[in-house]
Protein backbone atom coordinates (compact mmCIF):
# COMPACT_ATOMS: atom_id res chain seq x y z
CA UNK A 1 0.00 0.00 0.00
CA UNK A 2 1.43 3.07 -1.14
CA UNK A 3 1.51 6.28 1.78
CA UNK A 4 -0.69 9.46 0.69
CA UNK A 5 0.33 12.94 -0.04
CA UNK A 6 -0.84 15.16 2.21
CA UNK A 7 -1.44 18.72 1.06
CA UNK A 8 -0.80 20.47 4.93
CA UNK A 9 -2.14 23.78 4.62
CA UNK A 10 -1.16 26.70 7.63
CA UNK A 11 -1.59 29.81 8.51
CA UNK A 12 -3.72 32.14 10.93
CA UNK A 13 -7.16 32.57 8.97
CA UNK A 14 -8.16 35.97 11.10
CA UNK A 15 -5.34 37.97 9.97
CA UNK A 16 -4.47 39.36 6.39
CA UNK A 17 -1.48 38.48 4.66
CA UNK A 18 -1.10 35.20 7.11
CA UNK A 19 -4.47 33.43 5.86
CA UNK A 20 -2.95 31.64 2.41
CA UNK A 21 -2.90 28.21 4.06
CA UNK A 22 -6.36 28.34 5.20
CA UNK A 23 -7.52 30.21 1.91
CA UNK A 24 -6.42 27.10 -0.14
CA UNK A 25 -7.49 24.65 2.30
CA UNK A 26 -10.95 26.51 2.04
CA UNK A 27 -10.46 26.46 -2.13
CA UNK A 28 -9.42 22.46 -1.72
CA UNK A 29 -11.90 21.18 0.44
CA UNK A 30 -14.77 22.01 -2.37
CA UNK A 31 -13.10 19.98 -4.71
CA UNK A 32 -12.50 16.61 -5.27
CA UNK A 33 -8.88 15.60 -4.70
CA UNK A 34 -6.80 13.39 -7.08
CA UNK A 35 -6.46 9.67 -5.23
CA UNK A 36 -4.11 9.14 -2.91
CA UNK A 37 -3.61 13.09 -2.12
CA UNK A 38 -5.13 14.06 1.29
CA UNK A 39 -6.09 17.53 2.74
CA UNK A 40 -5.03 18.76 6.28
CA UNK A 41 -6.42 22.07 8.48
CA UNK A 42 -3.04 22.88 9.69
CA UNK A 43 -3.97 25.85 11.26
CA UNK A 44 -1.53 27.03 13.52
CA UNK A 45 -0.70 23.95 15.00
CA UNK A 46 3.25 24.14 14.81
CA UNK A 47 4.87 21.11 16.20
CA UNK A 48 1.46 19.29 16.49
CA UNK A 49 1.96 18.96 12.84
CA UNK A 50 4.54 16.08 13.04
CA UNK A 51 1.34 13.74 12.92
CA UNK A 52 0.33 15.16 9.86
CA UNK A 53 3.83 14.13 8.34
CA UNK A 54 4.67 10.85 9.64
CA UNK A 55 3.47 8.12 7.34
CA UNK A 56 2.85 10.55 4.12
CA UNK A 57 4.78 9.94 1.26
CA UNK A 58 4.67 13.03 0.30
CA UNK A 59 4.06 16.59 2.58
CA UNK A 60 3.53 19.57 0.49
CA UNK A 61 3.20 22.30 3.40
CA UNK A 62 0.90 25.61 1.65
CA UNK A 63 2.00 28.84 3.72
CA UNK A 64 2.20 32.23 3.40
CA UNK A 65 6.01 33.62 2.21
CA UNK A 66 7.85 36.86 2.53
CA UNK A 67 11.20 37.79 0.59
CA UNK A 68 11.40 34.67 -1.68
CA UNK A 69 10.00 36.40 -4.67
CA UNK A 70 7.54 39.26 -5.81
CA UNK A 71 4.17 39.62 -4.28
CA UNK A 72 1.90 37.25 -5.85
CA UNK A 73 4.70 35.20 -7.28
CA UNK A 74 4.39 31.16 -6.28
CA UNK A 75 7.40 29.57 -4.61
CA UNK A 76 8.18 25.68 -3.78
CA UNK A 77 10.84 25.56 -1.35
CA UNK A 78 12.29 22.01 -0.31
CA UNK A 79 12.69 20.82 3.23
CA UNK A 80 16.86 21.73 3.90
CA UNK A 81 16.22 25.19 2.31
CA UNK A 82 13.05 25.83 4.66
CA UNK A 83 14.64 24.25 7.57
CA UNK A 84 18.05 26.28 7.10
CA UNK A 85 16.27 29.40 8.23
CA UNK A 86 15.96 28.01 11.67
CA UNK A 87 17.53 29.70 13.91
CA UNK A 88 17.24 28.21 17.10
CA UNK A 89 14.01 29.34 18.21
CA UNK A 90 11.12 27.35 20.12
CA UNK A 91 7.36 27.86 21.06
CA UNK A 92 5.06 29.19 18.65
CA UNK A 93 6.90 31.50 16.68
CA UNK A 94 9.15 28.94 15.74
CA UNK A 95 7.17 28.50 12.60
CA UNK A 96 8.32 26.12 9.71
CA UNK A 97 11.52 26.28 9.40
CA UNK A 98 12.25 25.01 13.48
CA UNK A 99 9.42 21.60 12.41
CA UNK A 100 11.37 21.26 9.39
CA UNK A 101 14.42 20.92 10.84
CA UNK A 102 13.78 19.00 13.71
CA UNK A 103 11.09 16.42 11.37
CA UNK A 104 14.58 13.79 10.75
CA UNK A 105 15.30 13.92 14.68
CA UNK A 106 11.52 12.87 15.44
CA UNK A 107 9.55 11.54 12.69
CA UNK A 108 9.26 7.80 13.01
CA UNK A 109 9.61 5.83 10.02
CA UNK A 110 10.87 7.24 6.70
CA UNK A 111 10.78 10.94 6.31
CA UNK A 112 8.36 11.74 3.23
CA UNK A 113 9.52 14.39 0.68
CA UNK A 114 8.59 17.64 2.28
CA UNK A 115 7.75 20.88 0.10
CA UNK A 116 6.45 24.24 0.91
CA UNK A 117 4.54 25.69 -1.64
CA UNK A 118 3.86 29.50 -0.92
CA UNK A 119 3.56 33.12 -2.17
CA UNK A 120 3.62 36.81 -1.08
CA UNK A 121 0.73 38.57 -0.50
CA UNK A 122 -1.33 39.50 -2.42
CA UNK A 123 -1.63 35.83 -3.85
CA UNK A 124 -3.97 34.16 -6.62
CA UNK A 125 -5.07 31.40 -4.10
CA UNK A 126 -6.49 29.43 -6.94
CA UNK A 127 -3.00 29.85 -8.35
CA UNK A 128 -1.39 28.94 -5.29
CA UNK A 129 -3.77 25.65 -4.86
CA UNK A 130 -3.17 24.49 -8.28
CA UNK A 131 0.84 24.33 -7.21
CA UNK A 132 0.43 22.58 -4.43
CA UNK A 133 -1.70 20.04 -6.16
CA UNK A 134 0.31 19.35 -8.80
CA UNK A 135 3.45 18.62 -6.48
CA UNK A 136 1.12 16.42 -4.44
CA UNK A 137 0.14 14.84 -7.29
CA UNK A 138 3.14 14.07 -9.23
CA UNK A 139 4.54 10.23 -9.07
Amino acid sequence: MSRPARIICVGNRLLPGDDLGPRVHDLLAGSALPDGVELVDGGLYGLDLLRSVEGAGRAVFVDAVAGFAPPGEVVALGRDEVSALAHGAWGHDAGLPHLFHLLPRVCDGELPEILLIGAEHPADVAQVAARALAEASRP
